[in-house]
């Protein structure tokens, strides 16, 4: 069975963890370096990126991810700590994805909005995308590949084992996004439900 760590450092730790047990995988909280062994792929969670980051740093979890050996999940402040760059901003971050992000894209809390994004690469019709102070990518490289955008701005992409999208999945119903992070980017074939 698939194991999923979720960085439970700040932020959304619960409801990535419901959604990845609802669709058959173990989950585990990661709140050291040394939780991550064993693991076939890490959520970071939505929450505030400045916060998660300097934490990372502190439990030595930064250093062990910035290997690149295990796949990883980015929602909302997730992406940002998975981007090289930050615009505006030298907060810590893992640099894993080559992504520049814009924190709070789409503007502060009161701006918060849901919408339909088309994802090509997952069937079953558009998905429904919460967006809470969410950052957008701005410019990516040459090996990443764009999913889905709103407006003509990048909310979701992958790089190799890295998946990262500005929005948070864990607080619909659809559990589409998650089952393709463990499907085709930690590329096991887990018994989903």
């Amino acid at each position: 069975m698939t194991q999923i760590g979720i960085a439970a450092v700040q932020g959304a730790v619960r409801e990535h963890e419901r959604v990845l047990a609802a669709l058959g995988a173990r989950t585990s909280l990661v709140r050291r370096k040394e939780d991550l062994d064993g693991l076939d792929g890490l959520v970071l969670p939505g929450g505030e990126s400045t916060a998660i980051g300097m934490l990372l740093e502190e439990y030595g979890i930064a250093d062990v991810l910035r290997k690149g050996e295990i796949p990883v999940f980015g929602t909302c402040a997730g992406m940002i700590l998975l981007a090289k760059e930050i615009e505006e901003s030298s907060q810590p971050r893992l640099g894993l994805m080559d992504i520049t992000v814009r924190r709070n894209a789409f503007g502060r809390q009161r701006e918060s909005f849901e919408e339909e994004i088309s994802v090509p690469a997952i069937q079953g019709g558009p998905l429904h995308a919460v967006f809470i102070r969410a950052p957008y990518v701005t410019s990516v490289g040459r090996d990443v590949e764009v999913l889905g955008t709103v407006d003509g701005k990048i909310v979701l992409c992958r790089q190799g084992r890295m998946l990262a999208g500005s929005f948070h999945p864990e607080l619909t119903d659809d559990r589409r996004l998650h089952r393709y992070f463990l499907e085709e980017v930690v590329g096991e074939r887990a018994r989903l439900a």
